[in-house]
């Protein structure tokens, strides 16, 4: 299924972890060629016991870590004081530090890769790129300053196209919600523009009405005025929905139907699309339950219109991701909320590709639809492998 909602924190903890191992790795490193150079504690010593650890714990991103702009300012600041110290009390270093070299080069992808402020990310990351080549002064020879400079330049170069990547992939991403987001926004307005239309078109024949019979019908005119009322305060809420929404002509409009009616629809079709050959056990892969509360529950028309567009959205999803998976489509009410719960078995075998290829904003779609009633969405896994999507949506208030 679409595993955009909720986002779940595995991805962070594995790079976190590996970067961690990383740090630790080249620190051993630092220390085993540094112990093979010189057994003393002197200047030698320094990147690896000082400004290398401290370097890295100023790349680490916690609750607590100050700024990206005071980690960057303190990191150049202990290197290239340590730089300049090696270079002016000619205390020359046969090795100037792997893990201080490392958490400058993640800084600096750190620093190309943040999003927004493009000014300071460029001036940040070239603060670190001129820290980082000063680097091989430490070793007192021009053979090593040329060379390690080299090096220095092709992981520079690296690191900084990987962060600008980052970036660019950051930005693509949030782009592509803002079109889902406004996308949706859209289908919900050309909704309610129907609905809208539909209920003033209803008031004026009764009003219509009211002038026909005046005359020779008085008392009929209180229950017309009465209907007028309900009808006008039910377009008024859908009109204030539609408020800040742009409607695009060239698209069809949507109208609502009978909720169970749709539904039935969606899951007979599910059922239908099995895949060929599958056995008689399969013949039904969904059902659809309504409770008796769900069943007189009174729906605003824009509500039955995203109950289906939920369940249409989860259907699709299992027929992607876990085509042979058991799916139940459930709807329950109480005196606030409509719950729409759609709930899928794991699959007995996942493919490698899901049909259609990967989405990830169709869930983040509905979010937008279902919060503009003022319902709520969940999307996540299961304990026992499956999947799946609720949401509440608000009730006609009796």
């Amino acid at each position: 299924m679409d595993r955009h909602l909720p986002r779940t924190p595995h991805v962070r903890r594995l790079i976190t972890v590996s970067g961690l191992f990383a740090f630790v790795l080249t620190w051993l490193a630092d220390i085993t060629v540094v112990r093979s150079d010189s057994m003393t504690f002197g200047t030698v010593w320094l990147p690896v016991v000082a400004s290398g650890p401290l370097i890295a714990l100023a790349v680490a991103e916690t609750r607590w870590s100050p700024s990206l702009g005071t980690c960057v300012a303190a990191a150049v600041s202990l290197s290239l004081a340590l730089t300049a110290w090696s270079v002016i009390a000619q205390s020359t270093m046969a090795w100037w530090g792997a893990l201080e070299t490392l958490g400058l080069l993640c800084m600096a992808l750190r620093t190309s890769a943040q999003p927004g402020r493009p000014a300071a990310a460029v001036a940040e990351t070239v603060l670190i790129s001129v820290t980082v080549l000063l680097l091989p002064l430490r070793a007192g020879s021009w053979q090593a300053f040329t060379g390690g400079g080299y090096v220095l330049t092709v992981a520079l170069a690296v690191f900084i196209t990987l962060g600008y990547t980052i970036r660019a992939l950051e930005a693509r991403r949030e782009r592509t919600a803002r079109e889902v987001r406004y996308g949706e926004r859209l289908a919900l307005a050309r909704d309610l523009h129907d609905l809208i239309a539909h209920h003033m078109t209803g008031i004026i024949v009764q009003a219509n009405a009211a002038l026909s019979i005046q005359a020779a019908a008085p008392e009929k005119i209180e229950p017309i005025l009465r209907n007028i009322a309900e009808a006008g305060a039910e377009t008024l809420e859908s009109t204030r929905r539609l408020v800040r929404v742009l409607r695009e002509e060239s698209n069809t409009p949507l109208r609502p139907g009978d909720l169970l009616t749709d539904l039935g629809d969606l899951v007979s079709a599910h059922c239908a699309a099995a895949s060929p050959g599958s056995g008689p056990a399969e013949a039904d892969t969904a059902r659809l339950e309504a409770t008796a509360a769900a069943r007189v529950a009174r729906l605003r028309p824009e509500v039955e219109t995203s109950a289906h567009r939920v369940v249409q959205e989860a259907l699709t999803n299992v027929r992607r991701h876990a085509p042979d998976a058991h799916t139940t489509v459930r709807l329950d009410a109480d005196t606030e909320r409509l719950r729409v719960t759609v709930t899928n078995t794991p699959p007995h075998r996942r493919a490698l590709t899901p049909a259609g290829g990967r989405g990830g904003f169709g869930l983040l779609g509905l979010q937008e639809r279902i919060e503009a009633l003022d319902g709520t969405l969940r999307a996540g896994p299961l304990p026992d492998g499956g999947w799946e999507v609720s949401a509440a949506l608000p009730l006609v208030q009796s």
